[in-house]
């Protein structure tokens, strides 16, 4: 088939975008299909470009607004000049995280442009990226999440709701960017003065400790649990998520074949509160009771072969490049397409 793979943005996420495009690009092409690149900052890109931009790795911390101005167009404008690339292609596949890539703009964009996109649409995508909407969806579906509060807030709110510690984050951003966990209550506003740098909105939620805990989800099959240990700080920040030796990864988790189908069960169920398709990540807090917290869902996980998804995949017999195939043949499928494969 041929695949365009869509990376890059300008989302604080650019740099592990590229990471997880290497990777695809790579499954892809291995499996002998064609595979064209596409910046959605830059737009197609050379030979040349692509080695340069796909080879760099994942920093230690995201590129700041300057990096980002720097990295080129609008996403709208590169997908209305790569139209026609675009619409020769079977299948466009997202390896896109956060902004524009994740939170169901482009994907408004790409069913105006009439092109076969991987995951899910405008609406599932935007219902994941927004923390706060998710959570709503959650209660509604009777899955359990913890307490939260969107700002502004008084501390006086905070110790009512949530308590302390709690969790202070952006609503609409991943890979934990502008995330603190607060344990005092004079840093409460600090955390959400450092969070309104990365969005409009703030959540401030209650912080569950215990365990964390993972499960991805491909046309609707929970695949493998999956537990993270968090080793250069408290939480699974970004500096751990990316950074060699940052957590220990275990799959499956070690916990109880109940515990292994409650999480598989939920993450089915925030699967379709979402409204989402093809595939995700759900992620989980187990409190020391056992009790499990739906954290969020991610549209669009990391897709390079040690991210979590493919390691969900991989523990239940599925490669990673059968994943990427995968994932590619259920978009085709859905529209319709498949005779072209």
């Amino acid at each position: 088939m041929k695949v365009a793979v869509l990376v890059g943005g300008n989302s604080m996420e650019r740099d592990v975008s590229l990471a997880s495009g290497a990777q695809v690009v790579k499954a892809l092409r291995a499996g002998g299909h064609q595979v064209l690149v596409v910046d959605t900052s830059r737009g197609l890109l050379g030979p040349g470009e692509e080695t340069a931009l796909l080879g760099a790795g994942v920093s230690e911390a995201p590129p700041d607004d300057k990096a980002l101005a720097a990295t080129g167009q609008s996403t709208a404008l590169v997908v209305a000049q790569t139209t026609t690339e675009l619409r020769n292609c079977d299948v466009l596949m997202l390896a896109l995280h956060g902004g524009a890539g994740e939170d169901g703009t482009l994907q408004a964009i790409l069913d105006a442009s009439g092109v076969t996109y991987t995951g899910s649409g405008q609406i599932g995508s935007a219902n994941a990226m927004d923390k706060d909407m998710s959570k709503r969806l959650f209660c509604a579906g009777g899955i359990p999440t913890a307490p939260w509060l969107m700002a502004p807030v008084t501390v006086e709110q905070a110790r009512e709701h949530v308590g302390f510690p709690c969790v202070v984050k952006p609503n609409k951003q991943g890979s934990t960017i502008g995330l603190t966990v607060v344990k005092k209550e004079a840093d409460l506003q600090p955390a959400i003065d450092l969070a309104l740098q990365y969005d409009d909105e703030v959540m401030i939620e209650k912080f569950v400790p215990g365990r964390e805990l993972t499960v991805g989800v491909v046309d609707g099959e929970a695949y493998a649990v999956g537990e993270i240990v968090p080793k250069l700080s408290e939480i699974f920040d970004y500096k751990s998520k990316y950074q060699a030796g940052g957590a220990e990864e275990i799959f499956p988790a070690d916990i109880t074949p109940e515990q292994t189908r409650r999480v598989q069960e939920l993450g089915l169920k925030v699967f379709h509160a979402l409204k989402l398709r093809d595939y995700c990540r759900v992620d989980f807090r187990m409190d020391p009771d056992g009790a499990l917290w739906c954290l969020e869902a991610n549209t669009l996980p990391g897709m390079t072969a040690t991210s979590l998804l493919p390691q969900s995949a991989k523990a239940v017999g599925i490669s990673f490049a059968q994943l990427v195939e995968k994932i590619c043949t259920l978009a085709i499928k859905r529209s319709g397409k498949a005779k072209k494969v």
